[in-house]
C-alpha cells in the first residue's frame, strides 16, 4: 500500500452521494490515499433532494464508512450544510467527538484567517424559486446518465471523453456571469470582513485566484465537485493547493477495498428515507 500524503485540511464539496453521476469510488480512493488532520465537507455531500432508496449503491456507502472511520479515529471533520443537504440545518450545533453540523467556518491557518461556507446563499434561485432549482437538479442528473452513455461510446470508439454539463456552462454567457458574480460577491464580503482567504461550493467551477477591490485582496477558493471536476482543496505547509483526481495517477486505480454487507447499505436507505420524510 503507498504511503498516504500528510495533508493539514482538505475542503472537499458537491459530492452528492445518492445520484448518478457521484463519482464516489473515486473519491474512495482519493480519500484512502490521503491522511489529512482536519476535514472540511463542504455541503451537498449527501444528495437529500434527490435521494431514493432504489439507487444507494456500495460504494457510496463506502465512502461514508470511510469518513466515520477517520472521525473514530479522532480526525477533525466538520460538516457546512449545503442546498441539497439543507434538511441537516436543523441540526446544526451537533457535536459528537471530533464531528461537527455547522452552517459557516473560521479557521485560522498559520495566522491567517479562511472564511468557509457553501456559497447557496448567493443563489437568487434557491432564495426565491427552490421548486425550479430542485427541477434544475433532477435535469443536470439526467444529463450526467446521457453524458456517461455518450462516454461509454467513445471509450469502445477510442474518441476522447466529452463533458456535456460542464461544456454548456462554459459557453453560455449567463452561466459564466453568474459564476463570475458569485465569486466577486463571495470575495467582496470576504475582504469587508478582513478575512485572508474565502472558502466555498455550490457552483461545481474549481478555482483558486486571487480577487482584488477597492478595500483589499483575498484569496477566492472553490473546491468544485465530484461530479465532473473530481476535485479538492488542500492546505500544507502554508499554502494551498487545488487537487485534480484525474492527474493523479498514483490513486487512479484502488485495490484491496473490502466489501460491504447488504444489510449495511439497506439500514442507511432505511435511515436516510426516514430522515427525509421527518424532516420535509
Amino acid at each position: 500500500m503507498a504511503k498516504k500524503r500528510k495533508v493539514e485540511v482538505v475542503v472537499i464539496s458537491d459530492v452528492h452521494l445518492g445520484t448518478y453521476g457521484c463519482h464516489a469510488q473515486e473519491l474512495l480512493a482519493y480519500l484512502k490515499s490521503i491522511n489529512p488532520k482536519t476535514v472540511i465537507l463542504n455541503g451537498d455531500i449527501v444528495d437529500i433532494w434527490q435521494f431514493s432508496k432504489s439507487y444507494w449503491p456500495a460504494a457510496h456507502m463506502k465512502v461514508v464508512k470511510h469518513l466515520m472511520g477517520l472521525i473514530a479515529k479522532g480526525t477533525k471533520v466538520y460538516y457546512i450544510t449545503g442546498n441539497h443537504d439543507e434538511m441537516l440545518r436543523k441540526f446544526v450545533g451537533f457535536k459528537l467527538g471530533s464531528f461537527q453540523v455547522v452552517n459557516k467556518l473560521v479557521m485560522e491557518l498559520d495566522g491567517k484567517r479562511a472564511w468557509m461556507f457553501h456559497g447557496d446563499v448567493f443563489d437568487v434561485t434557491m432564495q426565491h424559486s427552490k421548486w425550479l432549482a430542485k427541477l434544475g437538479a433532477q435535469g443536470y442528473d439526467a444529463l450526467i446518465l446521457i453524458n456517461r452513455m455518450v462516454n461509454f461510446f467513445c471509450h469502445k470508439f477510442n474518441r476522447e471523453q466529452v463533458y456535456l454539463s460542464r461544456n454548456i456552462k462554459n459557453r453560455v454567457k449567463s452561466a459564466v456571469k453568474f459564476i463570475n458574480n458569485f465569486e466577486q460577491t463571495a470575495a467582496d464580503i470576504a475582504i469587508s470582513n478582513d478575512y485572508d482567504y474565502v472558502v466555498c461550493g455550490h457552483i461545481h467551477h474549481p478555482e483558486m485566484r486571487e480577487i482584488s477591490n477597492s478595500k483589499g485582496t483575498v484569496t477566492y477558493l472553490n473546491s468544485g465537485d465530484w461530479i465532473e471536476n473530481l476535485t479538492s482543496l488542500e492546505y500544507a505547509d502554508g499554502s494551498w493547493s487545488l487537487y485534480n483526481f484525474r492527474e493523479d495517477l498514483d490513486v487512479l486505480v484502488q485495490e484491496g477495498d473490502e466489501e460491504l454487507e447488504p444489510t449495511n447499505i439497506q439500514l442507511f436507505q432505511n435511515l436516510m428515507v426516514e430522515f427525509k420524510l421527518k424532516t420535509a
